[in-house]
């Protein structure tokens, strides 16, 4: 399966980070999260779960485990299962970042990723 021109498909919300399934299959899913200025995705693990980030569009902040560190378009993160992480906009753009999870979330429906 093919998506085609993804970060077209972010979805932004005045109330808090948007997300947006892409692809999921039996051990990958894949879709994006959307920050105006200023909205953050808190601290938080996946128990056997690695997440990958990719920054698509703009600037931004990730933690993992106890690294703070600035990412921009065309950044690579990881976080390992049972590490904490977090990603947030501080602005003044948009951020959009591709987080693709493996194996999926199986208790989630794709909206709620």
């Amino acid at each position: 399966m093919i998506v085609r021109g993804i970060a077209a498909r972010a979805v932004f919300s005045n109330r808090k980070m948007g997300k947006s399934g892409l692809l999921s299959g039996n051990q990958v899913f894949s879709g994006l999260n959307c920050f105006l200025p200023g909205q953050t995705h808190s601290l938080h693990t996946h128990a056997g779960q690695d997440k990958l980030y990719f920054v698509l569009e703009g600037r931004g902040n990730v933690t993992v485990g106890a690294d703070t560190d600035a990412i921009e378009a065309g950044d690579l993160v990881l976080a390992r299962e049972g590490v904490q992480h977090a990603l947030e906009n501080p602005g003044p753009d948009n951020l959009v970042v591709l987080a693709v999870m493996a194996p999926p979330p199986a208790t989630r429906s794709k909206s709620d990723q």
